[in-house]
This record gives C-alpha cells, structure tokens and sequence, in this order.
C-alpha cells in the first residue's frame, strides 16, 4: 500500500506506564481511506493502548502517529473534528433521554448531522424519549455508535463496537459499517468476535505483549495454517488402511470420537486424492467436511498465550 494514500499511520510506537512497563513496543502498520482494519489481540496484547494514542488520548512514549495528516495529541484541533471514537463503555447522564443525549453531543460537534438521522442509522429512533438508565445493554451500545457518527466522521474508530448486542444488532452493526465504508469512511476497529473481523476487515493485525505478530488480510493470515479434511470410515476399516499420508499431500493427522482428521498446506490436491482413494475401494467417507483454516484457529495458533503481563 502507497504510504501517501494512508490517513492512519503508526511509526514504531511505544507507549510506556508507569514503573517502566512498556504496553506497546514499537508498533507500526498504516490504514488506507476507505478501509476497515482490525486490530485484534488476546486481553492484555496492547490494543487498548495503541488506539488511545491514535486517538489522541496520549502522547507515545517513543515514534509516532498520525491521523489525516496529522498528530492527533499535539494538534488535536485539527484532527477531532473529523474523527469519530466509539470507546468500550461510555457513560451517559441517567436522567437526559436518548434524543437529549444526543443533541447535547451534537452541540459539542462541528456540522452535526441531524439526531433523528444518526439514531436511525443505528436503529434507536423509535427509543428517541426514553431516559438513557432505561436502556438495555446492547441499546447504550448502539447509543455510543450513534454519538460516534453524529460528526460525519472521516475516520471512525470502533473499540469493541458489538460486545453486549444480540445476533440481530450485531448483523445491523456490521451492515452499518459496510455503508460507512462505501461512502469512504476509514474505520479502525478492535474486537474479541473473530467472525467480525474476518467479516468486515479488509485488512488485520494481531497483537502479542505489545508487539504485531501477523498482519495482512483475513485471506492471508488464515491461509498461513493449515487446511482441514475430516471424515469416518466405514465399519472394519482404520486410518491405518488410508494411502501413505505424504501421498494424499497431508502434514499431519489425528483421529478424534472416531474420526479422522487430516492437516493440509495443499486442500484441493489432497481432497482429490483422498476421495479417488475412497471411489478405488468403494466406500463412503461418513460426514466429509473439508474447510480452509479459520480466523479462530489462526488467532489462536498466532496469539498464544497472552495472558501472562498487564498490557491493556
């Protein structure tokens, strides 16, 4: 990606707390206008802190970063008018209703759109006179989401965006950040769903004890595992009467509740052979399922174990 194209950049960033622990630890990627990326990481991986900086919430400790051109900390100014933050939890006061809430955070926004508008867009105008203690959980979501976007926001950052919705508010969600992005929107997001991520990013990084892992496409980081092939076999027949693995073209196998389980770099090639091995004895390969790994397996095989270190 031509770095000139880029409206969110990060240049070896480091944020420091105190005592000396070091949260981010020279991370560096860059996000195109007009593209969702996802930043993904086990809790205590860094993500959290990396977009606070590019939020402008903090100064790095070490590189830097830039938002539209610009360092969202030293020149705030000139960056959060055109920014959108939908942060983990926001906090409302209690008493004002939905619409309250909403055009008194309209008044704080340059060229606000209009608050019937954006409580539509994230499907809460029919909740417009209810006191904000009243709403659900997944509601004061979609309430932060639309505060977000009242702004008409060039770049909108998304920190865990459906945690508490339902399957329906989460597809809503999704739908909503796929209109943003074709109207050219640039969006950041951070997420524990993987789906989500493999859904609606363009492009991904994972991040470990501060540091970027795995970074590039859904398509790219998955396609980096392996492949899946799992079957059963008829009575009287074992895995051990199955060709030698390295002619069906599989790494390794497992046999689990009776079935078998076959790891592939080469999924077509190895199908193909198995299944012409099958058609050779006439049997039939009980429940096929062959599949291309997962963001899932991916993220976990690439994360590892995070949970050792207090990084946010």
């Amino acid at each position: 990606m031509d770095i000139g194209e880029s409206v969110i950049e990060a240049a070896g960033v480091r944020r420091r707390y105190g005592g000396g622990f070091e949260a981010v630890r020279g991370v560096s990627f860059a996000v195109a206008r007009g593209e969702v990326f996802a930043l993904l990481g086990s809790n205590g991986a860094g993500k959290t802190s990396t977009v606070e900086l590019l939020e402008g919430l903090a100064r790095p400790s070490e590189g830097a970063v830039h938002v539209l051109g610009h360092d969202p900390y030293g020149e705030r100014a000139r960056v959060r008018p055109r920014v959108g933050v939908m942060l983990q939890e926001g906090g409302f006061p209690s008493d004002l209703t939905v619409a309250e809430t909403a055009r008194m955070w309209a008044g704080c926004v340059s060229g606000a759109r209009p608050v019937d508008e954006a409580l539509g867009m994230v499907g809460l105008r029919a909740r417009s006179g209810v006191r904000t203690k009243q709403l659900s959980g997944g509601e004061r979501r979609r309430l932060d989401l639309g505060l977000a976007l009242l702004g008409r926001p060039e770049v909108l950052f998304l920190d865990e965006p459906t945690t508490g919705l339902d399957a329906e508010g989460r597809r809503d969600t999704w739908e909503l950040v796929r209109e943003l992005r074709a109207a050219g929107t640039t969006v950041l997001l951070t997420t524990h769903y993987l789906e989500e991520a493999e859904t609606l990013a363009d492009r991904l990084a994972i991040m470990r004890e501060g540091r970027i892992v795995a970074s590039g496409t859904p398509a790219e980081v998955t396609g980096a595992r392996p492949a899946r092939i799992s079957f059963g076999l008829p009575a009287g027949w074992f895995p051990g009467d199955l060709p030698p693995l390295p002619a069906l073209g599989v790494l390794r196998h497992d046999v689990r509740d009776g079935r078998v389980l076959l790891h592939t770099d080469r999924l077509q090639e190895s199908l193909t052979a198995l299944l012409r091995w099958a058609e050779e004895k006439d049997i039939t390969l009980d429940r096929l399922d062959a599949r291309t790994a997962s963001l899932e397996e991916a993220f976990l095989a690439i994360a590892g174990d995070t949970t050792k270190g207090t990084a946010r």
